[in-house]
């Protein structure tokens, strides 16, 4: 009988943890942005580059190594292998941030916010391999907080939720939980504060 609690508490874990991992919490959350405040046609200007540029090559970056056996899982579990990661994250947004800029005459707000969140996770990962699911959701809250207090307080009940999956299926421990969440803490606040700044 305990057998059985314990099971479908895995997979309930798991269908939420990879639901929201950090690509599909961004995705929604540009895919909110791109049509709350812009016609169809700016929606589809604004938010395709970021698909192609970032999100589909990451995605097929992830498929490729983990068939190729350079990672372990889509997770990306082991600290080692997530260096190459991150470095190909990072590459991919200044990639896009070359593009907004040259396009638009201006750097993108929100993607620099997430490549500073990227680089502070790589530099704790030297130390301590902080939950990449904990820190994206906690940030994805400030996102969406700055346009919608409730959808942001929402979306943090979500990130909390996360947080604890990661646990239950062993792929952090509670240090490693509390550390992604606290650096998104704090690059969320410097978000946050910035961009109510931006705004007066």
């Amino acid at each position: 009988m305990e057998e059985k609690k314990t099971s479908a508490l895995h997979i309930i874990s798991r269908v939420i943890s990879d639901f929201f991992n950090p690509l599909v919490s961004l995705f929604i959350y540009f895919l909110y942005l791109s049509f709350q405040n812009y016609t169809l046609k700016q929606a589809i200007t604004h938010f395709l580059p970021i698909l192609l540029i970032v999100i589909i090559p990451v995605v097929f970056w992830l498929i490729w190594n983990v068939k190729t056996g350079r990672y372990t899982n889509m997770d990306v579990s082991n600290r080692v292998q997530r260096k190459s990661l991150y470095i190909f994250i990072a590459v991919c947004i200044i990639s896009y941030q070359t593009y907004h800029y040259i396009v638009n005459g201006y750097i993108d707000f929100v993607m620099l916010f997430i490549l500073i969140l990227l680089f502070a996770l790589q530099y704790s990962n030297l130390y301590i391999k902080s939950s990449m699911h904990t820190a994206f959701n906690v940030f994805v809250s400030a996102l969406f907080y700055a346009f919608d207090w409730k959808a942001g307080i929402f979306w943090f009940g979500i990130a909390v939720l996360v947080g604890i999956t990661r646990l239950i299926l062993k792929r952090h421990t509670v240090k490693e939980v509390f550390m992604g969440a606290g650096i998104a803490f704090l690059v969320s606040f410097i978000y946050l504060y910035c961009n109510i700044q931006f705004q007066h």
